[in-house]
C-alpha cells in the first residue's frame, strides 16, 4: 500500500503538494482544538455551577462558541481544498492514462478487455480520488484525535486514562486479523466488477448481433451470472466486516461504561472533580470513535490499494511498438513498398511465412486468398501495428521500424470492411485525418467515394450526426464514408481492405474509375475477393496458409490455372477453356 500512496503522491502536480499538506495540517490543528471546549466545560462546571459563580459564564460560553465556529470554518476550508486538489489530480491522471492508451500497441488491446479498461478509467480512478479527498485526512484526523485526547486526559487523571485505553491493544489485534481476511476479498470483488462491466460493454456493442440471433434471454442469463458473482463478492466482504464489527463496537462502547462507572467512583473517593469527569465524558468519544472507524478505514484502504494497483498497471505499461531512438525523419512518403522474406507469429501461431514482393510508387497491388490466409495481417504489419518476426518491410527503401510512427501511419490511408464511425458529423468523420479540410474538399472526396449523393439526402446533410452504428446507414454507405475518410488524408499509400464488398457492381465500377483519376499519386493496396476489384492491378498476390502461392498480373494468373483461375471461373460462371479465353 505504501507503494501505491507514494506513486499517487509522485503523480500529483508539485503545486498541489503544499496545498495538500496545508489541508492536512488544518486537520491536525482542528483535532487539537477539540480539547478546548471540554477544558472550558470543566471550568463551567467547577467554577460556575459548583461554585455558584455566574461571573465567568458569559465569557466561557462566548469562547466555546468562537472555538466551535472557527473549527468548523477551518474544516470547511480543509474539505474544499482536499476535494479541489483531488479532482485536479485525478483529472491530470485520467488525461495521462488516456494518452497512454492512445499510444499503446495492438497487442495491448488484444490482451485487455474493454470493460476492464473502462473500470480502471472510472471506478478505480475514483478510489484514488477518494483517498486524497477523504481517506488520508480521516486517518490523520482519527489518529491525532486519539493521540491528543489521550495526552490531555493523562494530564487530568492518568489512572482513569489507562483504564480507558487498556483495550486498545486488543482492538489492534482484531483490526490486523480483519485486514488479513478482507484484502483478498477486495481483489476478487474488483475482478468480478471488471467481468460484469465487460459483459455489459460487449452486449451493448453487439446488440444487433444479439437481436439478429434472438439471444436476449441468453445474454440476460449471462449478465445475471456476472452480476450475481459481483453481488456475492460484495456480500463476502460485508459478512467479513460484520463478523469483526460487533467486537470493535463492544470494545468502543465499553469506554463509555468505564467512564461512567469508574469516574463516579473517582469522584466519591476524591480522585476527580465533577468538571474533570465532564472532560472524560466529553472526550471518551475521541478515544472510542477512532476505534469504531478503524474497520471502515481499513475497508477503504484495501479498496484503494486494489484499485490503485490496477491504475498503476495501466499508467506504467509501455508500448511494445514505439519510435526507435535513431528513427529516420521522413518529411514525405513516396509509396514504394517492399516485403523481404517476411514471417510473422502471433504468440505461437505462424500467420505469415517468407512473404516477399515489391511495389513501385503509384502502382496497385491486390491480395486475395481464403479466410485466415494472412491478408489483413499484411496491412497491419505495413502500418507497424505489429512488428515482423523475421525479415523486413521497407517503405521508400527504409525499414518501417526506422520510421517515426506518426510519419509512417500519417502517410497511409486505410478503409476497411468493418467500418467504425465516430460520434460526429459526416463532415467530421470524413475530415478525421485532416481537420483543415474545407467543406468543398470534403464533398469532393465523398463524391469520389460515391457518397456525396446519399449524404446530401440525410436529414442535415454533411452536418448530420452519426455514430459507430450509423444513423440508418446501409453497410455500403458506411463503407463509402470510410473510403472518403481514407482518401481525404491524401495518403501516399491507400489500403482498401474489402472496402467495396457491400456495394453493388455499378458503384464499385464508379469508385474504381475515380481511384484511377485521383488528384494525388498514391500506391494502392487492395484486399478483395471480387475479381472485378483486382483484375486491373499491376500485381496480384494469392495468399494461402500465410504464404504467397501465386503472384502476377490478371492474365498471368489465369494462365496458371490455380486458385485465382478457379475463383474467376466461379464468379463469372465460366467453365474450362472458356475462362482462359474470356480472361484473355
Amino acid at each position: 500500500m505504501r507503494e501505491q500512496i507514494k506513486w499517487l503522491w509522485d503523480n500529483m502536480d508539485p503545486k498541489y503538494h503544499k496545498r495538500h499538506i496545508l489541508a492536512l495540517m488544518i486537520t491536525v490543528f482542528s483535532a487539537l482544538m477539540l480539547l478546548v471546549n471540554p477544558a472550558l466545560s470543566q471550568r463551567l462546571i467547577d467554577d460556575v455551577i459548583v461554585a455558584q459563580n455566574a461571573d465567568p459564564l458569559l465569557g466561557i460560553l462566548m469562547v466555546m462558541l468562537a472555538v466551535k465556529v472557527l473549527r468548523e470554518g477551518l474544516r470547511y476550508l480543509m474539505v474544499v481544498t482536499l476535494e479541489t486538489d483531488s479532482q485536479n489530480v485525478i483529472f491530470n491522471l485520467r488525461t495521462r492514462l488516456f494518452e497512454n492508451l492512445q499510444y499503446n500497441d495492438m497487442r495491448f488491446f488484444d490482451s485487455h478487455r474493454t470493460g476492464d479498461l473502462m473500470t480502471r478509467m472510472s471506478a478505480d480512478l475514483d478510489w484514488c480520488r477518494h483517498f486524497l479527498s477523504f481517506i488520508d485526512y480521516r486517518i490523520i484526523d482519527s489518529s491525532c484525535t486519539f493521540l491528543f485526547a489521550t495526552i490531555y486526559l493523562m494530564t487530568v487523571s492518568w489512572k482513569m486514562t489507562l483504564m480507558l485505553i487498556v483495550i486498545t491493544p486488543i482492538l489492534l489485534m482484531i483490526t490486523k486479523l480483519f485486514s488479513g481476511h478482507v484484502r483478498p476479498r477486495f481483489v476478487a470483488m474488483r475482478e468480478k466488477l471488471s467481468e460484469m462491466n465487460t459483459a455489459a460493454q460487449e452486449n451493448i456493442a453487439g446488440n444487433r448481433v444479439v437481436k439478429a440471433f434472438a439471444r436476449e434471454e441468453y445474454e440476460k442469463a449471462r449478465f445475471q451470472e456476472k452480476n450475481e458473482a459481483f453481488r456475492q463478492s460484495h456480500l463476502k466482504i460485508n459478512k467479513t466486516w460484520l463478523t469483526f464489527f460487533p467486537f470493535i463496537e463492544l470494545l468502543a462502547n465499553g469506554m463509555m461504561l468505564v467512564t461512567v462507572f469508574v469516574g463516579g467512583l473517582f469522584i466519591i473517593y476524591g480522585e476527580l472533580t465533577p468538571g474533570q469527569l465532564a472532560i472524560f465524558t466529553s472526550l471518551s468519544w475521541a478515544l472510542s470513535n477512532p476505534m469504531r472507524e478503524l474497520g471502515n478505514l481499513i475497508n477503504d484502504l484495501q479498496r484503494f490499494s486494489t484499485s490503485a494497483g490496477k491504475v498503476m498497471e495501466l499508467a506504467c505499461v509501455k508500448p511494445g511498438i514505439a519510435d526507435d531512438p535513431f528513427a529516420v525523419d521522413h518529411p514525405s512518403m513516396k509509396g514504394e513498398i517492399e516485403f523481404r522474406n517476411v514471417s510473422f507469429k502471433y504468440d505461437a501461431n505462424l500467420v505469415l511465412s517468407d512473404v516477399s514482393f515489391h511495389i513501385l510508387p503509384g502502382q496497385t497491388v491486390a491480395v486475395m486468398g481464403p479466410t485466415g490466409s494472412g491478408k489483413t495481417t499484411l496491412i497491419q504489419l505495413m502500418a507497424r501495428f505489429y512488428d515482423v518476426t523475421e525479415g523486413s518491410i521497407l517503405v521508400d527503401g527504409c525499414d518501417v521500424r526506422e520510421w517515426k510512427l506518426q510519419q509512417l501511419r500519417g502517410g497511409i490511408g486505410t478503409a476497411t470492411q468493418d467500418v467504425f464511425l465516430f460520434s460526429d458529423t459526416v463532415e467530421g468523420n470524413v475530415a478525421f485525418g485532416d481537420q483543415s479540410l474545407t467543406l468543398e474538399e470534403v464533398r469532393d472526396f465523398a463524391r469520389r467515394a460515391d457518397a456525396d449523393e446519399f449524404i446530401e439526402h440525410l436529414s442535415e446533410g454533411y452536418d448530420t450526426i452519426i455514430g459507430e452504428r450509423g444513423v440508418g446507414l446501409s453497410g455500403g454507405q458506411k463503407q463509402r464514408i470510410a473510403l472518403a475518410r481514407a482518401l481525404a488524408l491524401r495518403p501516399s499509400i491507400l489500403i482498401m481492405d474489402d472496402t467495396t464488398s457491400a456495394v453493388d457492381s455499378e458503384t464499385e465500377q464508379y469508385i474504381q474509375n475515380e481511384l484511377r483519376h485521383l488528384p494525388f499519386e498514391c500506391t494502392k493496396f487492395i484486399i478483395a475477393q471480387r475479381i472485378s476489384s483486382m483484375k486491373d492491378a499491376d500485381l496480384i498476390l494469392v495468399l494461402q496458409d500465410g504464404k504467397i502461392k501465386e503472384q502476377g498480373t490478371h492474365a498471368e494468373l489465369l494462365a496458371k490455372r490455380g486458385y485465382y483461375w478457379q475463383t474467376y471461373m466461379l464468379q463469372y460462371g465460366l467453365q474450362g477453356e472458356e475462362a482462359v479465353k474470356h480472361g484473355a
